[in-house]
């Protein structure tokens, strides 16, 4: 989601992403565009940003059953700073990690540490269970049974007890806890108020899509939205998108494999109708990344991105009339942006899974794809109807398929609407859900305000958890408009709790 985010997959075995070199076969090489293929590389820290510490945390393995692992623990990685805290007085400014390593969040969150300095606060990322280096069993952690300890309830209670120990160690117990995160992080962070009054005080939850994820939305909306950001461009940008995946579907139908591997730069050659679904699963998740990261400047958190890559890829899309070699041109911006390959390594590139919006590489995807075939529904589909994509479904009847031949389990679709309220949420309090319009996870959110303290916060020409992101000279006025509520919100929560800890003393 991750985007995931965000987002794609692997069966098991942890995969090393590589490129095979040319292919005999291949008359076409790729363009040179600007992305790099999605890693996990650490980013330079700007001048600004503060230094965050490395720690572990011995975190219990089970935290539901007593007798399965005893007491056993894990080493449960977070990072840390102090730069800003007004120490034993501050509030405490928690991430609560979602589907990758944590130090990729950290350097993408700039927001939160930019509050921090406003604010004094103590600023925490949490790494998820059976992401990054948080793996509670090692290379065995995607074994059954090991990794059925990987849920959403055993997440949270991770952060609920790391939040617990870590205030003690620090002197912090009369020290507010806000939760901080974006798409599935964002999702916990709402959990962590729900679950977890008496810890958190409040919570901003970008870009979370806490109704889609629990099945409660349309399978339609997803690529829907997508089309819809393309089409904002240019609606002729969409119509060469439909004729392009129509020139494939023909040659495909005509099993004319090689003239696809050809005009594609494939380093394979497809051969089976299987084949020519994982190309277009391949090809359609470019276009979800650029929309999802339609930020108004090059960015550096899944690769480099460039600055409005729907605009890029339009530009692509419209620069020629051979729409097949656009398509590859578009390609090429989100999976080699230094010119580098001769050629798509389609299945190293992109691996399906139980998330049609994909799970990414490596391990992490592992994690994603297992809790996306247990607890978090993602039933989306492409129509070509409501959306520029060839029609590709995964209905529950697949989704359970995939997932008992892959993991041995059988999804609980309805798990995550009773576990955490589903949209009976007017209920709960100080929860900020903030969406951008850009993004096609936003209308699998909270779009309406439910309460005074249950606020919906819409960004006009935001994409994926924009407000999360630091300062940037070429932000939107509606991003610095709700960061600005964002901020005066939580500075509230903060003085109601310390108040209210004071009152209980």
């Amino acid at each position: 989601m991750g985007i995931k985010l965000l987002s794609f997959n692997m069966h098991r075995v942890a995969i090393v992403v590589t490129l095979l070199g040319v292919f005999a076969g291949v008359q076409e090489s790729l363009p040179s565009r600007h992305f790099k293929s999605k890693g996990h590389r650490r980013h330079t820290a700007a001048a600004n940003e503060p230094h965050f510490t490395e720690k572990y945390l011995d975190q219990i393995v089970d935290h539901f059953n007593f007798n399965s692992m005893g007491n056993g623990t894990f080493s449960q990685r977070y990072l840390i700073t102090e730069k800003y805290w007004n120490r034993k007085h501050g509030p405490i400014f928690f991430y609560t990690g979602n589907e990758g390593d944590i130090w990729d969040f950290a350097l993408n969150s700039g927001f939160i540490t930019e509050l921090a300095q406003q604010q004094g606060a103590l600023v925490i990322f949490a790494e998820h269970r059976y992401y990054g280096k948080s793996l509670p069993f090692g290379p065995e952690s995607f074994q059954p049974p090991q990794v059925g300890l990987l849920t959403v309830e055993q997440a949270l209670a991770d952060f609920a007890l790391m939040i617990s120990q870590l205030k003690q160690e620090l002197g912090a117990t009369a020290c507010p806890v806000i939760a901080f995160g974006g798409s599935y992080g964002g999702m916990l962070s709402a959990y962590m108020r729900q679950r977890y009054p008496n810890l958190v005080a409040g919570a901003l939850a970008a870009s979370a899509p806490v109704l889609s994820t629990a099945g409660m939305g349309d399978p339609r909306q997803f690529f829907r939205d997508v089309t819809s950001d393309f089409e904002g461009y240019a609606p002729e940008c969409s119509a060469a998108v439909r004729g392009a995946f129509g020139l494939l579907e023909d040659l495909a139908e005509h099993q004319a494999y090689k003239r696809l591997q050809a005009v594609l730069a494939l380093c394979k050659t497809p051969s089976s109708p299987q084949d020519i679904r994982h190309l277009k699963a391949f090809l359609r998740n470019a276009f979800t990344l650029m929309a999802m990261l339609d930020y108004p400047y090059s960015t550096h958190f899944w690769g480099d991105m460039p600055a409005n890559p729907v605009k890029v890829g339009c530009e692509a899309m419209l620069s020629g009339p051979d729409l097949l070699t656009n398509l590859k041109n578009l390609a090429g911006i989100v999976y080699n942006s230094t010119g580098e390959q001769s050629c798509f390594d389609v299945s190293s590139l992109y691996l399906e899974c139980a998330d049609p919006t994909g799970c990414g590489l490596g391990s992490n995807s592992m994690a994603w794809d297992y809790q996306a075939c247990t607890e978090v529904e993602l039933c989306f589909e492409s129509n070509n109807v409501t959306d520029m994509f060839p029609p590709m479904t995964f209905t529950e009847a697949e989704r359970e398929a995939y997932c008992t031949k892959h993991w041995g389990v059988v999804p609980r679709p309805g798990w995550l609407r009773t576990q955490f309220w589903g949209d009976a949420l007017s209920t709960a309090s100080n929860i900020i859900y903030s969406n951008g319009d850009l993004d096609p996870w936003a209308n699998g959110g909270v779009r309406t305000s439910l309460s005074s303290s249950v606020v919906a916060i819409n960004i006009t020409d935001g994409a994926h958890h924009l407000d999360l992101r630091g300062s940037n000279d070429a932000d939107p006025a509606s991003v610095i408009s709700a960061r600005k509520t964002e901020a005066d919100l939580i500075a509230r929560w903060v003085e109601t709790e310390r108040l209210k800890m004071k009152n209980e003393v």
